[in-house]
């Protein structure tokens, strides 16, 4: 019995061993020769790599997701085609109606763009007003556009979609942007603009009959940044969207202030940290490649962890980037602070550029590991002295991840209830702060 087992075990990992082989060959040459205190993983094989195994195709290989040759000609969230697709949660297939939209949208720098929106409409009736849509925005944290929501609620691998269910059960539409766009930018306000350019589209849809709809905006984390930037923007960019509400958490306020924590070595579980300044370089290189260039900043090293993170998900990034930071990858003389360009993009992209005319919910955790409360709470007192229709509290529960979950049943409820009309509640800011200054993740 005992042989058997050895022989079945030997015989899965070699299965194994033969289907990662298959998936990525990797590259003798990476990782190069870290310090003993870094990160010692080997190079990874990237999500993308094994969505090119799924028969959906990537939307780098599909003709769908393409340009129209007179791309300058359309309006900020008009459509330029339309598809029918199968919504798949948990890899399971999912009984609702999934409209894909590819629309024209803004950059940061105002150039034309097109990216896509998948809205879901559910089989239950809905009467007395124009169905209210719940704008999900999903915390891509990527750098691919296999990781956008428009593919992975495909081929089910989007990892935040059992939470669109609870809004899906009372009737509710679900609109899911690429808010990143399909070049997979992150953090800026471009981010916004793509979320109010999906509603546009979708309202610009008649058959969806969502013309009218009232809209609230949720998000965490990376999610959270697009919601808020949409909100702020609002005003400004697209007046005709009917924003009803935005609920976000976890959160970075200050940009040049989470950029300070992050690029630095941090001690315990705050060392995870450090991929997000892998992923904020990576990312803001694409829109600002003169200001966030490898070859100028970076060693040799930093440059291949650079281009090694080009083509990643969220979770191969934070594999690649925890407990490295970008600090030790600087060429000699250079940094962050000192790149000419670099404080000011971070400074132009930090919340509390306009304050939002609709009301907010927002949570951060009383620890995080990620996005410290520090980076955050200067921006919230921003918001509540200019006037914004706040509610903001703090978690009495540390860690990132868990906070997503503990903020996510009153994020629901709140709005379910400003989506259905009701009021969204008296302002309050409650910013519990326990832990002294400097504590690491404080």
């Amino acid at each position: 019995m005992r042989r058997s087992r050895r022989r079945l075990t030997v015989l899965a990992v070699s299965a194994w061993m033969a289907l990662s082989t298959g998936i990525a060959a990797a590259d003798p040459a990476f990782p190069p020769n870290f310090p003993p205190d870094q990160n010692q993983l080997p190079q990874l094989p990237t999500e993308p790599q094994i969505y090119d195994l799924l028969p959906i195709p990537a939307p780098d290989q599909d003709p769908w997701y393409d340009d129209p040759a007179d791309l300058a000609s359309y309006q900020p969230g008009q459509i330029v085609r339309s598809r029918e697709v199968q919504t798949r949660v948990l890899g399971i297939p999912f009984p609702v109606h999934t409209e894909q939209l590819l629309f024209r949208s803004n950059d940061v720098h105002d150039n034309p763009i097109v990216t896509a929106t998948t809205v879901v409409v559910p089989g239950i009736p809905w009467q007395g007003s124009a169905r209210p849509v719940l704008s999900f925005q999903e915390a891509i944290d990527s750098t691919d556009s296999a990781c956008n929501p428009s593919h992975t609620l495909q081929t089910g691998t989007m990892k935040e979609s059992a939470l669109v269910i609870y809004w899906l059960a009372q009737g509710f539409a679900i609109n899911v942007p690429d808010f990143d766009g399909k070049f997979n930018t992150f953090n800026t306000y471009a981010e916004g603009k793509m979320v109010l350019d999906s509603l546009r589209a979708m309202k610009n849809d008649p058959t969806l009959g969502l013309t009218d709809s009232g809209v609230a905006l949720y998000g965490y984390s990376g999610g959270g940044s697009g919601s808020i930037r949409a909100a702020e923007l609002r005003a400004s960019y697209a007046p005709d969207v009917r924003l009803l509400g935005t609920t976000i958490g976890g959160t970075p306020g200050d940009l040049a202030a989470v950029a300070r924590y992050a690029i630095q070595p941090e001690p315990g579980l705050t060392g995870i940290s450090n991929f997000t300044m892998w992923l904020g370089f990576a990312s803001l290189a694409r829109e600002y490649p003169d200001i966030f260039d490898p070859a100028d900043l970076l060693t040799a090293a930093g440059q291949q962890i650079v281009e090694d993170i080009q083509s990643r998900c969220y979770a191969t990034i934070a594999l690649t980037g925890a407990y490295r930071p970008i600090s030790a990858y600087f060429q000699p003389g250079k940094s962050l602070e000192s790149a000419p360009g670099v404080l000011q993009v971070l400074q132009d992209n930090s919340l509390g550029k306009y304050i939002p005319d609709t009301p907010i919910l927002w949570w951060h955790g009383l620890w995080d590991e990620l996005i410290p409360p520090s980076v955050v709470l200067p921006t919230v007192q921003t918001y509540w002295e200019r006037g914004a229709d706040l509610r903001f509290y703090t978690v009495p529960i540390p860690e990132h991840i868990v906070n997503a979950v503990t903020g996510w049943p009153p994020a629901v409820a709140w709005t379910s209830a400003v989506l259905r009309g009701l009021a969204p509640g008296p302002k309050f800011k409650a910013d519990f702060q326990p832990l002294p200054p400097g504590f690491p993740g404080s």
